[in-house]
């Protein structure tokens, strides 16, 4: 048919470089107001947003022949980017290739640490949430639903995930290799999340003993704090006190920087001497960029990591190539059972009272 059926429109660390993706990143409030746009598209009969630090996708289902030009245009919009510059480093995938897409992706085999484990959570939640909201119905929630088991399938019969390199593993042989021991080092986390938890225990595994929590919420810093056996510092306070650190870790959702270039400046200025690490996993960055260039500081975003993650992956390649072969098969098998339904696509969906798709359960 005519129509654009399964499709996903995406940009991944794969194509896009990290100052691009910080841009086409959403925030909460954004994805929801997308999520609201996406449900008044005529002929977008289901459709999921994935959204974290190294890829923005739409999986959608369509009975028109428009629909996925119109995600694109909303997104666009939304965001604020040219339309004609995305279109040059978008995925854009149809049918079969995007059910293999879902499984590599929640598999962890698209990842920039390939066999990381969690994206797959990531995955589960997005659909959770578009499930939740009436976004999906039984093309999506069958996609979704067997591509999990696909993907668990293919964890549980490789290697996949063992002799896994980290970004908190990666973050903390770079410190080594700066400091020499981590026994004296004092170190800022910033932002109480998942992944600043687990850099955090990297940390304290490797001898770090002085740790300081820091984030916007101060009772869930005191949380982590209490978790970790470290203390916890107002977020207010974090570049009157830089000089004080040698290590600082940033993992925040904020939408700008939050730790400027005049504040390392000025830390640098009371500890010439000593160098100050920087290990930006944030997306939106959380550091200025410029602080890179400054004598005895040194940043690693999240591509710095990925490369030299990358570089240590040879021993599992056949791991991987396994894992591969084996998401071929089980993508092509669910396809053979999506695609009659997408077929019959030839009549728009009846809207619920908020404009979303009725929820179906999979069979």
């Amino acid at each position: 048919m005519s129509a654009d059926g399964l499709f996903l429109i995406g940009a991944t660390h794969r194509r896009v470089p990290l100052e691009v993706r910080e841009k086409l990143s959403l925030g909460a409030e954004a994805a929801a107001a997308l999520q609201a746009e996406f449900a008044a598209i005529s002929g977008l009969r289901e459709f999921a947003i994935l959204n974290t630090c190294n890829r923005v996708e739409f999986y959608g289902v369509a009975s028109s022949s428009d629909a996925a030009a119109r995600v694109t245009a909303a997104f666009c919009a939304r965001q604020h980017f040219d339309r004609a510059e995305f279109e040059k480093v978008r995925l854009h995938l149809r049918g079969r290739d995007v059910v293999q897409h879902l499984v590599e992706v929640s598999a962890g085999l698209d990842s920039q640490m390939i066999g990381e484990t969690e994206i797959f959570g990531q995955v589960k939640d997005a659909y959770a949430r578009a499930q939740g909201a009436g976004c999906t119905g039984p093309i999506l929630n069958r996609v979704f639903q067997k591509g999990f088991q696909a993907a668990k399938h293919v964890r549980s019969n490789t290697g996949i995930t063992e002799g896994q390199v980290s970004v908190a593993n990666v973050a903390v042989e770079l410190a080594l290799s700066i400091y020499g021991s981590l026994k004296d080092t004092r170190i800022l986390l910033l932002g109480a999340g998942e992944i600043g938890e687990k850099t955090a225990k990297a940390f304290q595994s490797r001898g770090a003993a002085a740790l300081t929590v820091a984030s916007r919420r101060f009772e869930r810093a005191m949380e982590l704090a209490s978790s970790l056996g470290a203390s916890a510092m107002p977020f207010e306070q974090r570049e009157a006190r830089l000089s004080e650190f040698d290590v600082v870790v940033c993992a925040t959702s904020a939408p700008d920087v939050v730790v400027t270039a005049p504040a390392v400046r000025a830390a640098m200025q009371k500890r010439p001497a000593r160098p100050l690490f920087f290990i930006d996993q944030a997306l939106p960055r959380d550091v200025d960029p410029g602080v890179a260039g400054m004598e005895n500081v040194f940043l690693y975003n999240l591509d710095d990591l990925a490369r030299i993650a990358e570089e240590n992956r040879a021993a599992r390649n056949a791991e991987i190539e396994k894992c591969r072969a084996m998401v071929i098969e089980k993508a092509s098998a669910l396809w053979r059972h999506v695609e009659p339904q997408i077929a019959t696509l030839t009549q728009p969906a009846a809207p619920t009272a908020t404009g979303t798709t009725q929820v179906e359960a999979a069979g």
